[in-house]
């Protein structure tokens, strides 16, 4: 039996449809007849099949599905459903100009009584909702796996002189339970690789939900090389707090699965804790905290205070923190001694607008301060990864899965300024 909440939601995708269909109508009147049918024919037809797979998805579960075909099907269903979506307020301002024309003509006794729909607000409404239709099957075909690399300079006063020119890949949110196929993220990790990094760092985000989502996958990642190794974090989604487990014990040995995931890939996983790597005879401390946000509604696992301990001797301290939210609530007012911070999360939502010189606009940017790039407070720098995953919709626009490339250097650095 379907509960209410589907039977509602079905009603008011059959409304949004019956409402769209009188755009196409009217685009359709000056079409030849079998034109005009097969245009009606798919509309309703897209329809029926948009019903029966939902019904069938819900009553056979998600398992029963080649991952590829149900992860592209369900999209294509929401991109064609959100462009219906933004035609209606169009043709919700032509009902109104109808309505108040009929008024009109009734109280001043007219024998007019046209209230046709006006073509162009049709036109205007289908030219609105064909905008995120192109962009977001644009961006599901040609940028999921469109790998972008960013080489970012990092200008720091007093830098040791040992750690100078220092290259350090910077990469985040990988979501193994999101790709669709295997060979493209191949060319991330050629990528990764063809810099010659002495350090790779990983904050967090391994997965969606569960640690086997990563087992396709170890044999693409642990190929990532580096001179001095490679350290990670786990972030929000790798605590398994989004799946429904059958017990407590469940959850926590997804959790030690996960663990055991990055002992796989050769990574140094640092859960509150601290690694000292000796480079040209300095000290740099690499600092990995668990999850800490801002955000009431993630996780705080994170304690910045235990991972420091024992640092003070370093010549350097580089924190990964998989929130980006951690720096200002808590990093550049208690810890002035850490000079970078490196974190993810928010994977610039995987929709926006970027011309470097001119805009950097996301809808991200209204619930994160610092959401993609390197930011400045005092002495201090935070760079948020872009993401090199996706979650969700399986596509990115505007927005590409990043790949940082930071060269530590030394000089003079401008005080207080956002610089991505």
């Amino acid at each position: 039996m379907l509960n209410s909440r589907v039977l509602v939601l079905f009603g008011f995708l059959l409304a949004l449809d019956f409402y769209t269909f009188q755009a196409l109508r009217i685009m359709a009147q000056s079409w030849s007849g079998i034109w005009r049918t097969s245009a009606f024919a798919f509309f309703w037809a897209f329809t029926l099949f948009t019903i029966g797979y939902s019904l069938a998805a819900m009553s056979m579960g998600d398992s029963f599905w080649v991952k590829e075909v149900h992860t592209y099907l369900r999209t294509i269903i929401f991109i064609v459903y959100l462009s219906k979506l933004l035609t209606i307020p169009f043709l919700a301002i032509d009902d109104v100009r109808r309505g108040i024309q009929w008024i009109a003509n009734y109280l001043g006794g007219s024998g007019v009584r046209d209230t046709s729909r006006s073509r162009f607000l049709t036109q205007f409404g289908l030219v609105m909702g064909s905008i995120p239709f192109v962009s977001l099957t644009y961006g599901m075909l040609r940028n999921p796996y469109r790998y972008k690399l960013f080489r970012v300079p990092v200008t720091f006063d007093n830098l040791p002189k040992g750690l100078q020119g220092l290259r350090i890949i910077h990469i985040s949110d990988i979501h193994s339970g999101s790709f669709t196929f295997k060979e493209p993220v191949k060319a991330a990790i050629d990528m990764i690789n063809a810099q010659k990094p002495d350090l790779v760092f990983f904050t967090g985000d391994l997965v969606n939900n569960r640690a086997d989502e990563m087992y396709p996958y170890l044999d693409v990642f642990d190929k990532i090389e580096s001179k001095y190794g490679v350290y990670s974090i786990v972030g929000n989604h790798d605590y398994g707090d989004y799946e429904e487990w059958p017990s407590p014990e469940a959850k926590v040995a997804n959790f030690e699965l996960l663990k055991e995931m990055h002992r796989t890939l050769g990574w140094n996983l640092l859960l509150n804790e601290h690694r000292f790597v000796e480079i040209n005879q300095h000290q740099l401390a690499v600092v990995g905290v668990e999850n800490y946000s801002a955000h009431l509604r993630f996780p705080r696992h994170g304690n910045l205070s235990l991972a420091t301990k024992g640092t003070e001797s370093a010549d350097f301290k580089i924190l990964l923190s998989h929130d980006p939210s951690h720096w200002d609530v808590q990093v550049n007012k208690e810890f002035p001694d850490i000079r970078l911070m490196l974190s993810g999360h928010t994977h610039g939502m995987q929709f926006g607008v970027e011309i470097p010189g001119w805009i950097k606009w996301s809808p991200i940017k209204y619930m994160y301060k610092q959401w993609a790039g390197l930011y400045q407070q005092g002495q201090q720098y935070l760079y948020v990864n872009r993401g090199l995953g996706f979650l969700g919709y399986p596509g990115r626009v505007g927005i590409l899965p990043e790949i940082t490339l930071l060269e530590l250097q030394s000089g003079k650095q401008p005080l207080n300024a956002e610089l991505s």
